[in-house]
This record gives structure tokens, sequence and C-alpha cells, in this order.
């Protein structure tokens, strides 16, 4: 498949710089039965049957993107992926001067020293301080990772503290929100346990790596990044049990389904799961245990505009977007949503 396969006009002032309020006021296009209709994210509970099981990401967002100083240089750094209590990969900028042993200072008593230059402007660090003595300085020195399409001055603000995050992350470790989950409110939550549909939660730490540009012409080309998640052996059995029972799977958000497609066997039966992900879904790939995705409007040519068209069929999502266009609908981290059926 050619990278242009997957492009389409999008004007940039679609692009969402703060989400709406509150969260589930948010539009939701639902593409089912080869249909498009205008929906709201609060119409959810109305859109989905008991009985049907939907499947949260509880990953929480740190405070991952770092301004230090290597020497008299200024060096930016976004870590991506946790390699151990104190060492993660990251990208850095400007990478070309950086080398292994050099320390990078980032406040007073917290620095990390490059312990491996890879490609691309990847690095291996190693912290000064370590497990959650470094979750700590993070908290006291990093700033949001905000995608790099929503545009601040400075940064990410005391605004996106809260609004990157999803009101039921638990457990710390994304250094990206799993944005769909961004539209549930405790409200919207407890109207879908009224409805009857239950909820399982799995982790999957999103990693920087989600925004990196597909830049190989043959799609299947692009690496992707490993990304870490977990499976609980109590949600995999909730699961299974709302399928056996004939309720449908609602993953919410691509980090849900890919890590529920990476623990699924062939026959569909998720098992508990605990490692690395690097599962890229084009079109052709077989979906083993989702039904339904909730998502958010991702990119041209990007790995999850790619996966949606996976999910549900390559024409039905380019004039669905076609439709969000024309239609005004709002794009990427802060912007609207969809629930698609799998074709």
């Amino acid at each position: 498949m050619k990278l242009d396969d997957f492009d389409f006009p999008l004007p940039p002032e679609l692009v969402a710089q703060r989400p709406v309020t509150p969260r589930d006021t948010a539009r939701l296009l639902q593409v089912a039965g080869g249909a498009i209709r205008d929906r709201m994210v609060r119409d959810l509970p109305a859109l989905l049957r008991p009985g049907d099981v939907m499947v949260f990401n509880d990953t929480k967002v740190i405070p991952a993107r770092l301004f230090g100083r290597r020497g008299l240089g200024k060096v930016e750094v976004t870590l991506h992926q946790c390699l151990g209590p104190e060492r993660w990969r990251a990208f850095a900028r400007p990478a070309k001067r950086l080398q292994p042993g050099d320390r990078i200072d980032f406040a007073e008593n917290f620095s990390a020293e490059i312990a491996e230059k890879l490609d691309g402007g990847e690095l291996t660090l190693s912290f000064s301080e370590s497990g959650p003595d470094l979750m700590s300085a993070l908290q006291r020195h990093g700033a949001m990772p905000l995608p790099p399409y929503i545009r601040r001055e400075g940064g990410a603000d005391s605004r996106d503290r809260s609004d990157y995050q999803t009101v039921y992350a638990r457990s710390e470790g994304a250094v990206a929100a799993p944005t769909a989950g961004l539209h549930f409110t405790d409200e919207l939550l407890a109207a879908l346990d009224a409805r009857g549909v239950t909820r399982a939660t799995l982790t999957l730490h999103v990693g920087a790596g989600t925004f990196l540009p597909v830049k190989t012409e043959r799609v299947e080309d692009h690496p992707m990044h490993g990304e870490s998640g977990v499976v609980s052996a109590e949600a995999a059995a909730s699961i299974n049990e709302a399928k056996a029972k004939g309720g449908r799977v609602v993953a919410v958000g691509t980090t849900s389904l890919r890590l529920l497609e990476t623990a699924s066997a062939n026959d569909g039966a998720l098992a508990p799961f605990a490692g690395e992900t690097k599962l890229f879904i084009l079109p052709g790939h077989h979906f083993k245990i989702v039904d339904l995705l909730m998502t958010n409007f991702h990119l041209p040519k990007s790995t999850l505009f790619m996966l949606v068209c996976a999910f549900a069929g390559t024409d039905l999502m380019k004039r669905a977007y076609a439709h969000a266009i024309a239609e005004g609908y709002r794009f990427y981290s802060y912007g609207d949503s969809s629930l698609l059926e799998r074709a």
C-alpha cells in the first residue's frame, strides 16, 4: 500500500486547540452499516446495548517534556518509553551534538546521562532519580507533552494538566493521552452503567512514537515503536464473559483496540497479557475481538488513519472524513469523536 492512499485535505482551522466543555458535549460521528450519522458523545448510552462491554485504557499521562542544558546549549527532551526505574527512551532536539556519556541538567540535583544514541534523534537516558522519585521530579520540572499540532506559546499550560487527562486515569506512564477517553465524564459513565453497559479496564502506556509521521512510500515499511501494556486476568475474564453472552466489545480508543488485538487468540478469546506491542494495523488485518471502536479524528497519512480504514473500510472512512470536514467536526486530540462499526 502507498502512503498517498491515506491522504486527504484537511483545513487547518479544524484542528482543535482546546476541548469543548463539558467533555461529553463533543460531537460523535456514528459510522455503522455503511451509513454516517451525526450524534453527540452524550448519545453513547442510546447507541450501545445492555450487555455490551466498553474497554477503557486507564493510563495516566506524565509530564514527559523536559527542558535542560548540556554545557551551554539548550536541549529539549520528550520521554516516550520506560525501560526501567531510571531509564527511558526519549526524543531529543537538537540531537546532532549529543553523545553517549553526555549529561543533561534539568534542575539542581536532577539530571540524566545519555546511555545510548539511536537514529532519528532518539536517545536512551539514565536519570539521577529512580522510580517514585523520578515521577516526583517529572511532576516538578516537566511539562505535559502535547502533540505538535496543539500550538501553545511556551508549551502546555495549567489547563492542559487536567484537560489532557482522562477522568479515570490511574496508572502513570503515558506520554500521550488516549484521546477518545477525554470525552468521558462521571455523569456519562453513570449513564452507561444505568444502560447495562459493562466496563473493563486495561493499561497501554501511549508513547510519543504515536505522533511520528510515516516517511516510507510503502506503508508496510514504517517501523512502529513499542508500547508497554497490561491486560489483567480480571479484565480478560470480564470481556470474555460479556462476549460469550452476546455482548459487543467496544474499544475506547485505538490504544485499547491495539492491546486487545495483541492479547487475543485467533478465535477471539482474550488472555491476560503483560508486555510490549508493536502491532501495526493496516487494511487487510483480521480483527479478532473488537466489534466497535470509539476514536477521535486522525491525521492524514497517519498510522491511526490507516487503522480506522482497516477497521471500518477505506472507502467508507474516506467518505466519513469528508462528511466530518464538510460539517466542521473538530479534529485530533482535543477534537470530536466517532463510533465505528467493524466492517
